[in-house]
């Protein structure tokens, strides 16, 4: 049983196998977070979040400073409605790595998820003077302020979004997808988007992630664990 096998059942949906192999692999080697960084990407697979969070807090035990891990772990804690606590680490996450847009992107999305439209265009507005190329946080903007009824800021931010993607409205061309990664999803899904599953907010989430290195290390998480309920 290899750590390589492992991943080769996750990566194919074999949720139960690979979990077998990840248990064996961390009751023989207890202090290596890659391990249990995808066990509790198994369990979440799963379903077993409150599961998956331990191995988290696990993770961020180990390597208290890896931005990565802790962002992660406020994912999960907000799944479990633990909203305080998820906003402490997205925090922790931002004050750590202050010039990783993604870092204001992500917790942006999770101030929109909780309420605070304010602070989340806020944070949008900094992770795009971060990187002014950033089409996504433009149009997840632009999605915030029109719930706020700010209908010209709305329109200047799905324009910009637009303009970056090379996209514009009155062709007849398809619009282009400014996310980064997306998970092929039937029309039949669309009727669960606004339900707090871990299908969708990792999914949504994973749209935001910009660094190259962490959205190779997610590319297959997010796209298996999101594309189906």
């Amino acid at each position: 049983m290899t750590f390589e096998a492992g991943i080769e059942l996750y990566k194919t949906g074999k949720f139960e196998e690979a979990l077998l192999i990840f248990n064996q692999l961390i009751s023989k080697t207890a202090d290596n977070p890659e391990l249990f960084l995808y066990r509790g990407r198994i369990l979440s697979r799963m379903g077993k979040t409150k599961d998956a969070l331990l191995d988290f807090d696990r993770i961020v035990e180990l390597d208290p400073y890896n931005t990565n891990y802790i962002s992660d772990r406020a994912v999960v804690l907000h799944l479990l409605k633990k909203d305080e606590e998820a906003l402490a680490e997205f925090d922790r996450a931002a004050n750590l790595d202050p010039k990783n847009p993604y870092r204001y992107s992500s917790r942006a999305y999770f101030k929109d998820r909780i309420g605070d439209l304010k602070g989340a265009i806020e944070d949008y507005e900094k992770a795009i003077e971060l990187d002014p190329e950033d089409a996504v946080a433009f149009n997840n903007k632009g999605l915030v302020e029109e719930k706020l009824g700010y209908k010209q800021r709305s329109k200047k931010s799905f324009e910009k979004a637009d303009d970056l993607v090379g996209y514009k409205p009155n062709s007849q061309e398809t619009p282009p997808s400014p996310k980064v990664e997306q998970a092929n999803e039937s029309p039949a899904d669309d009727s669960k988007e606004k339900k707090l599953t871990p299908n969708f907010y990792f999914k949504t989430i994973g749209s935001l992630f910009k660094d190259p290195k962490a959205r190779q290390e997610f590319k297959t998480f997010l796209k298996g664990l999101f594309s189906k309920k």
